[in-house]
């Protein structure tokens, strides 16, 4: 099992921790990763974008000219696709990209990316973060402490980081039933308050 020195805000090692093989020392699958990865930018898509067709641009209710006689080319409406205003063809309309790919492999996945944190040396492991008062100063001089910066942070509800944090840039906090690939890779450095780590094991290891 990896085993982990503690430290609290100050960066003053107070205990050791061994986290879980199965979660933090298992083979790195990039496949996996990749395919969460696209699932979630899938999934958060809008699917908004929409161009009228000709049924539902204005105008066209008049044959534009009789059929026969003016040596022009029969049309019988100015919402046609060839005309300029008309309809567009084939253009986007709404839809849901979001998809699903299955319970494992989107665990095995986030087991991917944790263990190569691990590995890369990207995880500190903090005792408590507890915040008195929603301060951002506070926050920021515990960031230098520590000195880390672009960080995702796991810890169990606690209103007062999630506040303090939430404008300072690269910076995300989030409780570990949020905890996901995409932004385990999107920041470069991982802060796992200590309670969260109970959390995260039971999660992908039931």
């Amino acid at each position: 099992m990896p085993l982990l020195d503690v430290y609290n805000i100050e960066k003053q090692k107070v205990s050791d921790i061994y986290l879980n093989d199965e979660i933090f020392d298992v083979e790195i699958k990039e496949h996996l990763i990749s395919d969460v990865i696209i699932m979630q930018q899938a999934s958060r898509r809008t699917g908004t974008a929409c161009t009228k067709n000709r049924a539902k641009v204005r105008g066209g209710g008049v044959k534009p000219w009789r059929q026969k006689g003016t040596g022009r080319a029969r049309v019988g409406s100015r919402r046609s696709p060839l005309w300029v205003g008309g309809g567009t063809v084939f253009g986007p309309m709404p839809r849901d990209y979001s998809y699903s790919l299955p319970k494992k492999v989107r665990r095995a996945a986030l087991k991917s990316v944790l263990t190569m944190r691990l590995k890369e040396d990207k995880i500190t492991i903090l005792d408590n973060y507890n915040l008195e008062e929603i301060k951002t100063k506070a926050f920021v001089k515990t960031l230098q402490n520590l000195e880390i910066e672009n960080v995702l942070i796991i810890d169990l509800n606690n209103l007062n980081l999630e506040r303090s944090a939430r404008n300072v840039q690269n910076t995300k906090v989030l409780v570990p039933e949020g905890l996901n690939v995409y932004d385990v890779i999107k920041y470069e450095n991982m802060i796992l308050v200590k309670p969260s780590i109970e959390k995260i094991e039971a999660r992908l290891l039931s």
